[in-house]
This record gives structure tokens, sequence and C-alpha cells, in this order.
């Protein structure tokens, strides 16, 4: 009972990690639009909305796609894959703890221009690195546990 195909538990790993990406996405901006009602017209904003993506691309490359793949082959070594497989245990656990210390921070925040642009920046970062490595969801295993483009 509840037994999965390993590709069930890739779209349902792929799935978390967009919604994840896409809600980070829209706090972002939404911190950057509170920052913008505080003081209209400042450059800071902006510059927090250019540091947020380079540093997401940035943690993307080094600690997303990592992780992206690390949960591929973990998904693909599992004996009899069963549906909540998709994520280990502790990963929901760490992700309902972010969730809740995020909501402390933004809350946090509320009235503070650079509060609100260090959030901002936070939660753009890692929209863009869960969005930007979201693409090894769709990439193809092939031998040996390295993974290439699909054909």
């Amino acid at each position: 009972m509840f037994n999965s195909s390993y590709r069930t538990l890739k779209i349902l790993a792929a799935l978390v990690w967009y919604v994840g990406g896409v809600v980070l996405l829209f706090k972002g901006m939404g911190q950057i639009e509170r920052a913008l009602d505080i003081r209209p017209g400042y450059t800071w904003p902006g510059l927090a909305i250019v540091v947020g993506v380079l540093v997401g691309v940035v943690k993307g490359r080094l600690l997303f796609g990592h992780a992206c793949r690390k949960n591929l082959a973990r998904i693909e070594s599992l004996q009899q894959p069963k549906l909540w497989q998709f994520y280990r245990p502790r990963f929901f656990l760490f992700m309902f703890s972010m969730i809740l210390l995020g909501r402390f921070l933004s809350w946090s925040a509320t009235g503070h221009y650079t509060s609100l642009l260090a959030m901002a920046i936070l939660e753009l970062s890692l929209a863009t690195a869960l969005l930007g490595s979201s693409y090894i969801f769709w990439l193809k295993p092939h031998g040996g546990g390295e993974i290439t483009p699909a054909e």
C-alpha cells in the first residue's frame, strides 16, 4: 500500500521545490513593496533585488543543485518507494521550522525599512536558488550516478 514509482516521487519533489521558490519570490517582492511604501523612490530596493538574485544564483549553483542531485540519487536508491519518500522526514522538519522562522522574521521586519530590504534579499536569494536549480529535476540519470541532459 502507498507504493509509488520513482517518477512520481521525483515529480512530487520538484513540485515542493517549485512551490517553495514561487512563494518565496512573491514574499520577497512583497517585502520590496513594503519598503517602497516606507521610502518611495529610493534605489535601495532595486539594489536589494539585484543582490538577492546574484546571491541566489551562487546558492543555486553551489548548494541547491547539489541538494537536488543528492535527493534524486536517494530516490533512485529506494528499494520499494513509498509515496511520502520524495524527501526525508528531516527535510520536512527543516522546511517547517524555516517557514516558522521566516514568518517570525517577516513579522519582525514590518515597518522597518532596512529589515524589509534584508528580508527581501534573503527571500529573493532563496527563491532564485530554488527556481534556478530546479532544472536538475528534469535531467535524465545516466549510468554511474551521473546526471546528464535528457535526450
